[in-house]
C-alpha cells in the first residue's frame, strides 16, 4: 500500500509511532496528484512547494516529541471559498480571479494550528452555486459529474489526491458529492462549524464539513473544527468535544427511523435496494427500526430554493450589476431570477422553516436517526441535465440531487453521508444519516458501526 492510500486515522497512527514521515506521506500524495489530476481536475491551484515546506516542519516537529495530534503533518485539500492567508479564494469563478485573502479562515487557522498541510484549493461549481462541478470528473467514471458543490474535494479524497478535505454544504453540497464518489461527508449541525473566511451561498443554509475516506477520519477532523468563534454570528457555544466513534457496533437500543415518504420516492431502484439493505444492517447489529412520516414534503424543495435564491442574489447583488458578463451561464441564470422574487416569497419560506424544524424535532422525539438515500440516483452523464423517472415525469439534475438533502440544510440538523453499496455499473451509491442538533456523535457512532459491516475499499 502506497502511503497516499492510507485513511487519516490510519496515517496518524503511522506518523505517530515515527514508521512514517509527514514528508513522505505528502510526497506521495503530491506524486498522486501529479498523476491523476490531469483526468480529473480536482483542484484549481496546488501548492507544493507550501505543503512540502510545512510537511518538513511537521517531521522536524514529532521527532522532536511535539506531536500536536492525530492531524499533524496530514495531507489536506480545502474548498476554494475557504480563505487562506495570501492565496487566491477565486470560488472557480472569473468574477473573483483576482481576490486574495488577507486572513485564514476560522477553519483553516484551526487545521493549521493542529497540524494539518494544506496541498491546495479544490474546485467548487461556481460560487457553491449547483451541483455538479463541471470543471471536475468523478473519480469512478470521468464521463460522469463529480457532484457539487464540493466535487473537487470530494474527487481529490476519493483518488487520492487528498488524505481529507473541506466541503460546504447549502442544499448538499457535501453530502452529494462524498455519495457520488463513495467517500464519507458531513454536514454538521448548524453553526457547529464556524464559517467566519468562507465565501457565503445562503447564509442561513451554509454549513462547513469534512470529507473523508471512513467515518473515523472524519470524527477526528470535526473535533478540531468545532467550537465558538464570534465572528460568526451564528456560531454555537459549545464545550470541546471528542468526536470519535469508539470500536464498538453494537446498536442495541437506538432507534433508526425508516422513511414511508419522501426519501424512497422517485429514487432509482438500485438505490433504494442498496439502501434499503443497509438500514438491514443496522438493524442486525441492534438497532430498532421504525417506520417514520417526513413532515411538510411538499414544502421541502420550494422552501429551500426560497431560502437559497435570494439569499445568493443578495450577496452577488453588486456584481451582477456590474460585470454579469463573468459569471457562468447557470449560475448567472440563477442570481437574475432571485430579482424577481418578493420579500412575501422569502418571508414565506422563513416561516415555513420555522414550521419544518418543529416538525422534524417532533419526529425526532421518536426516533435517534433517520436513515435513508443520500441521493435518488448515482452520477449522471457530464452532458445530462434532466433525469426521467419510470412513471415518465422528468426532473432536472439539480433538483433531484438536492431534493433528499435539503431537509437537513433548512432544518439545520447534522447529516453524514456513507458509502452504502454500488450499482450495476459499479458507481458509489450513498445512505445518509440525518440526526438530533448537536447529535453528531450519535450519528457517528452509527456510521461507523455500519462501515464495520463492509469490507475495506481500495481507492479508486
Amino acid at each position: 500500500m502506497q502511503p497516499y492510500e492510507l485513511s487519516l486515522a490510519a496515517a496518524a497512527d503511522a506518523i505517530r509511532a515515527r514508521r512514517l514521515s509527514p514528508v513522505e506521506l505528502v510526497d506521495s500524495v503530491l506524486g498522486r496528484i501529479e498523476e491523476v489530476e490531469p483526468h480529473l481536475g480536482a483542484y484549481v491551484t496546488v501548492t507544493a512547494e507550501r505543503a512540502r515546506r510545512v510537511a518538513a516542519e511537521a517531521e522536524h516537529e514529532v521527532a522532536h516529541g511535539r506531536y500536536r495530534g492525530p492531524l499533524h503533518g496530514i495531507p489536506m485539500g480545502l474548498k476554494d471559498l475557504i480563505d487562506v492567508g495570501g492565496m487566491a479564494t477565486t470560488a472557480s469563478s472569473r468574477v473573483r480571479a483576482d481576490h486574495r485573502a488577507t486572513a485564514d479562515s476560522t477553519v483553516a487557522a484551526r487545521l493549521g494550528a493542529a497540524g494539518a498541510v494544506l496541498l491546495g484549493k479544490t474546485h467548487t461549481h461556481e460560487f457553491a452555486f449547483g451541483l455538479t462541478t463541471p470543471q471536475t470528473r468523478n473519480a469512478w467514471d470521468r464521463t460522469r459529474v463529480a457532484g457539487g458543490s464540493s466535487g473537487g474535494s470530494a474527487v481529490a479524497v476519493a483518488s487520492g489526491a487528498a488524505t481529507f478535505a473541506l466541503g460546504t454544504d447549502t442544499g448538499g453540497s457535501i453530502r452529494v458529492p462524498a455519495a457520488l464518489n463513495g467517500v464519507v461527508g458531513l454536514k454538521p449541525t448548524y453553526g457547529l462549524v464556524p464559517r467566519h473566511g468562507v465565501t457565503s451561498l445562503s447564509w442561513s443554509l451554509d454549513h462547513v464539513g469534512p470529507i473523508t475516506r471512513t467515518v473515523e477520519d472524519a470524527a477526528l477532523v470535526l473535533t478540531a473544527l468545532a467550537g465558538h468563534d464570534p465572528r460568526d454570528p451564528a456560531s454555537l457555544s459549545v464545550p470541546a468535544t471528542d468526536y470519535r466513534p469508539g470500536v464498538g457496533t453494537d446498536l442495541t437500543g437506538l432507534r433508526i427511523g425508516v422513511p414511508r415518504t419522501y426519501y424512497f420516492d422517485h429514487v432509482h431502484p438500485q438505490v433504494e435496494t442498496a439502501v434499503r439493505h443497509a438500514v438491514g444492517q443496522l438493524e442486525a447489529l441492534g438497532a430498532q427500526l421504525v417506520e417514520v412520516d417526513i413532515p411538510m414534503t411538499r414544502y421541502i424543495q420550494a422552501t429551500q430554493w426560497g431560502l437559497m435564491v435570494p439569499e445568493a442574489g443578495a450577496y452577488h447583488e453588486g456584481t451582477l450589476r456590474t460585470v454579469p458578463e463573468l459569471y457562468q451561464d447557470d449560475v448567472r441564470i440563477l442570481l437574475e431570477a432571485s430579482e424577481l422574487m418578493s420579500a412575501g416569497d422569502y418571508l414565506r419560506a422563513q416561516r415555513s422553516r420555522t414550521l419544518m424544524r418543529a416538525e422534524w424535532a417532533r419526529m425526532l422525539e421518536e426516533v435517534d436517526v433517520i436513515a435513508a438515500p443520500s441521493v435518488p440516483m448515482t452520477a449522471v452523464g457530464a452532458d445530462e441535465d434532466t433525469v426521467t423517472w419510470p412513471d415518465g415525469t422528468a426532473e432536472s439534475v439539480s433538483d433531484a440531487y438536492v431534493r433528499l438533502c435539503a431537509p437537513a440544510n433548512i432544518t439545520g440538523m447534522p447529516a453524514l453521508t456513507v458509502p452504502g453499496g454500488h450499482d450495476a455499473g459499479g458507481l458509489p451509491i450513498g445512505m445518509q444519516l440525518i440526526g438530533r442538533p448537536l447529535g453528531e456523535p450519535v450519528l457517528l457512532r452509527v456510521g461507523h458501526a455500519y462501515e464495520s459491516t463492509r469490507p475495506a475499499r481500495a481507492l479508486v
